[in-house]
């Protein structure tokens, strides 16, 4: 009866403290490190406030496995300092069994913050473009009120000489892009709209002279339309074409069946162009540009096919790092013997940044290299794992 008591009243001063340091600190990041950077980027606060719940799921990414650490630091240390560890184990009460309450906890965690990271990737990133994507005509008239200068990482760059309500007074547009893409257009005066539907930003200009990228123009008298593409951000994107690290689990899967016929394809493709090529005795044709493109394709195929295989390796094991900050900062903040919470969970923090994240980038980056096997991205947790029993031993010994 009396573990129970003790292991649920463990377990709730974990919760409590956990959701409210979850609540403070997913706050502070939102707070500071997105809606600061967003407004000083030229976004109203409309915008923001759109922003925000695609902004959650990035935060608690961040802040989930952190809050887990510090809150067991601040149970376990204090009932270390208050004399709690030694008082229940004089009663013949295992100090690890006071550690039970805070592994179940992270280990049900765990697969929350999976699925936290995964949200963030498919849902989060996603909303964030979109928001941002959306206000580009409002952020461009901002920064030109104030600099007469914007430029875009879509592309393009404007400069007016001054902004008299929502019009551009004698604006020079410059587009970036190959052949006839890319363009300089002035005028008189202009006036920009984005188009949701073609997602594009029109310049609606008046009295124009363009120039094309190769060296064609003319001047059009009267008011003329221009478009500027702004990329697909709108739209479903194609997975097979989307980056690994932005899509869901729940594509990976299929992802890599087809990424792998993808590469026995361009196996095979090499192999016939090989082979006719010395049927027909023209060897020197296997070093030529098309051998070299196939090999090029080939080559990105692979990678692009590793990188699949790496990332739900990642996904999990950046997931159940809460599991792993809590199996070394439990007993460790046992062992410290402080109730001073910031003291304690410094002294936990602080050696797994050192340890954990060298060793987790070093296992990413290799697993994507191919240099290591996919689950080599476990690297940081499983030396986590060990330090943590090294110290469950020392717990026991208390």
């Amino acid at each position: 009866m009396i573990p129970t008591r003790l292991t649920r009243t463990i377990l709730w001063e974990i919760l409590r403290i956990f959701v409210i340091a979850l609540v403070v600190l997913t706050t502070i990041i939102l707070l500071i490190a997105v809606a600061r950077e967003l407004i000083r980027k030229g976004l109203g606060p409309m915008a923001v406030l759109h922003l925000l719940p695609f902004a959650i799921p990035i935060s608690l990414q961040h802040a989930v496995p952190a809050t887990a650490l510090f809150s067991v630091c601040c149970v376990y240390g204090r009932m270390a300092a208050d004399g709690e560890i030694s008082t229940v184990k004089s009663s013949g009460i295992s100090p690890l069994r006071l550690l039970q309450p805070a592994l179940v906890f992270a280990a049900l965690l765990s697969p929350l913050a999976v699925y936290c990271s995964d949200t963030a990737v498919s849902w989060g990133k996603p909303g964030v473009k979109r928001v941002v994507l959306l206000s580009v005509e409002d952020i461009a008239y901002k920064v030109l009120e104030s600099q007469h200068s914007f430029t875009s990482d879509h592309g393009f760059s404007i400069h007016v000489r001054e902004i008299e309500d929502r019009r551009m007074i004698s604006p020079t547009v410059v587009v970036r892009g190959r052949g006839d893409e890319a363009f300089e257009v002035t005028a008189s005066e202009g006036q920009l709209v984005m188009d949701e539907e073609r997602q594009a930003l029109v310049l609606k200009l008046v009295d124009s002279k363009v120039v094309r990228g190769r060296g064609f123009g003319g001047t059009l008298p009267g008011e003329s339309t221009f478009e500027i593409p702004l990329g697909n951000t709108l739209a479903d994107e194609d997975p097979s074409i989307m980056s690994p690290s932005e899509l869901p689990l729940r594509l990976i899967r299929r992802q890599k069946s087809h990424q792998r016929e993808k590469t026995h394809a361009a196996v095979g493709q090499l192999a016939a162009f090989t082979g006719f090529a010395l049927l027909q005795s023209r060897p020197e044709t296997i070093g030529g540009a098309k051998a070299n493109g196939i090999h090029s394709a080939l080559n990105a195929s692979r990678t692009r096919l590793t990188r699949l295989k790496t990332e739900p390796w990642r996904r999990w094991a950046e997931g159940f790092t809460c599991f792993f900050f809590v199996f070394v900062g439990a007993p460790l903040a046992i062992l410290a013997k402080t109730s001073d919470y910031w003291t304690t969970f410094g002294m936990c923090f602080l050696p797994i940044i050192l340890i954990y994240y060298p060793l987790f980038l070093l296992g990413l980056d290799q697993a994507k290299a191919g240099d290591m096997p996919p689950y080599g991205v476990w690297t940081g947790n499983v030396v986590l794992g060990s330090i943590g029993a090294i110290l469950l031993v020392k717990v026991r010994r208390y």
